[in-house]
């Protein structure tokens, strides 16, 4: 019987699995810096928008407890969840922020406001409740 086929086989597979973890984490580490960069770059804008819609979704990860992919030490969950709100602006466009679980409590849909954000970075909203009887439908 020849073991050695095996060893070569994992010696050979090893370095291609490492090469695309290692190209994948750096893509994800350039993509975040560009975005970050471009962030950066453009003017802090404040307008007038209204609350469209509120949507939160929520993932779930197991996790082997004790490294033990088989489950015989059970398994653990890790849950996490992400909040965007949708804006609806004076020209009709709709702008999607992620935001903090704090400020999608605080949001309402039908909320009329000051809107401030810099390219897709949510910087915060201003309510006006005055202004949702003067606000036209959008």
């Amino acid at each position: 019987m020849n073991i050695g086929w095996g060893f070569d086989f994992m010696q050979m597979l090893f370095p291609i699995f490492f090469a695309a973890f290692l190209f994948a984490f750096v893509f994800i580490v350039v993509k975040a810096i560009k975005e970050k960069r471009q962030n950066d770059a453009s003017p802090r804008l404040t307008v007038q928008a209204v609350v469209q819609e509120k949507r939160r979704s929520v993932s779930q990860t197991q996790h082997a407890n004790a490294g033990d992919a088989s489950g015989a030490h059970g398994f653990s969950t890790t849950t996490d969840t992400t909040y965007h709100v949708t804006f609806r602006v004076e020209s009709g466009d709709e702008l999607r922020f992620r935001v903090s679980h704090r400020e999608y409590d605080e949001l309402a849909e039908g909320d009329a406001g000051w809107l401030m954000f810099q390219g897709t970075r949510y910087l915060g909203f201003d309510r006006q409740d005055q202004w949702k009887e003067q606000m036209p439908r959008m």
